[in-house]
């Protein structure tokens, strides 16, 4: 049965043309908007338009086709020097997930390797390179629903957090990919990820979707209404610590204490093993509003100190296994991660 899922991200062919999913505009209204600049582009990925560590990167590869289709006829030197400074100018929006500067890199390394043609037959080569890009990525995330298929069981209760579903990715997402049964979402607040984004997806493709805010997942999970916890992820460490969506640490915490199984969903791109630990990732602060306001509306007083921390660490002694497009791994992982990749 085919499944109405949205197209997060997409490429023209044709015209050259970029388009993101506007995502704060969801679930109110489905609003697709194009991509004229380099610098429109990297506000996009700022502000959210479009978000989720694989889409980003996917973004940030078509990103650089933006900012260089009118600059084919400069010298190659000179191209390539636009080039890698576009790519550090992307890699500034996002710090946190890994995917945008490895599919930045990428781009970089396919254009080292013809530097000596024309620009223009290095910006044709690039162009291919960001298309291969965003089609593994729909492989992958098909691999990783197909590796976590088993995980799910007949009556099966299923709690996500944030949104790793099809808007943070180019297909099936990732943490959404084994659970089309799955019946217990969560919300991520200040941004209301899970309600906007995770429930509306699954709720378009048919499947019983229960909303939760965060804090009532303890209570939740005492009921013995969850059986499964699988959340996406936007960073790996070499040693199996994971960075995803803040409170994901907080949810892996009474998955130990319930006992229930805690996955996490990850491509391969976001799998970083020059990353050591926790300790070595950056954690991305956003604008404090994101507290204070709901909307354009206060919600505390001017001048209340803010911390608002967009992603928070998951050590890997929390975490039962995570779910890749090559396999589930399991611990050690500082050892099988290493065998894996």
């Amino acid at each position: 049965m085919k499944i109405n899922l949205p197209q997060t991200i997409r490429w023209d062919t044709h015209t050259n043309s970029l388009y993101f999913i506007d995502q704060t505009k969801l679930p109110l209204e489905l609003l697709e908007e194009q991509q004229d600049s380099i610098e429109q582009v990297w506000n996009s990925i700022k502000t959210l338009k479009v978000r989720g560590a694989p889409a980003i990167g996917i973004a940030g590869a078509y990103g650089l086709l933006i900012g260089l289709s009118a600059k084919q006829n400069l010298d190659n030197h000179t191209f390539m020097q636009e080039l890698k400074k576009q790519a550090d100018y992307l890699n500034s929006s996002r710090p946190t997930a890994v995917n945008l500067s490895w599919a930045l890199k990428r781009m970089v390394v396919t254009a080292e390797k013809i530097a000596t043609k024309t620009s223009a037959e290095i910006f044709a080569a690039l162009v291919e390179e960001a298309i291969l890009i965003h089609n593994e990525d729909r492989e992958i995330c098909r691999n990783i629903g197909k590796y976590g298929l088993p995980l799910i069981k007949e009556g099966c209760g299923i709690l996500t957090h944030c949104n790793a579903g099809t808007l943070a990715v180019s297909e099936f997402g990732t943490a959404t990919a084994p659970m089309y049964t799955a019946h217990e979402q969560d919300e991520t607040r200040p941004l209301l990820q899970g309600a906007r984004l995770t429930a509306w997806e699954l709720q378009r493709a048919g499947i019983d979707v229960t909303l939760i805010c965060d804090n009532m997942a303890a209570y939740i999970m005492s009921q013995g209404l969850i059986n499964l916890v699988i959340t996406g992820t936007d960073r790996v460490a070499a040693n199996g610590d994971v960075a995803n969506k803040i409170g994901t640490l907080g949810i892996a915490i009474l998955a130990k204490y319930f006992a229930i199984p805690f996955y996490i969903a990850a491509p391969s791109s976001t799998i970083d093993l020059a990353t050591p630990h926790s300790q070595a990732i950056i954690i991305e602060e956003r604008d404090p509003q994101e507290v204070t306001h709901f909307g354009l509306r206060p919600t505390a007083l001017n001048g209340t100190k803010v911390r608002n921390p967009a992603f928070d660490v998951t050590p890997h002694e929390l975490i039962t296994g995570i779910i890749t497009d090559r396999g589930i791994i399991y611990p050690p992982y500082a050892k099988n991660l290493q065998f894996f990749y």
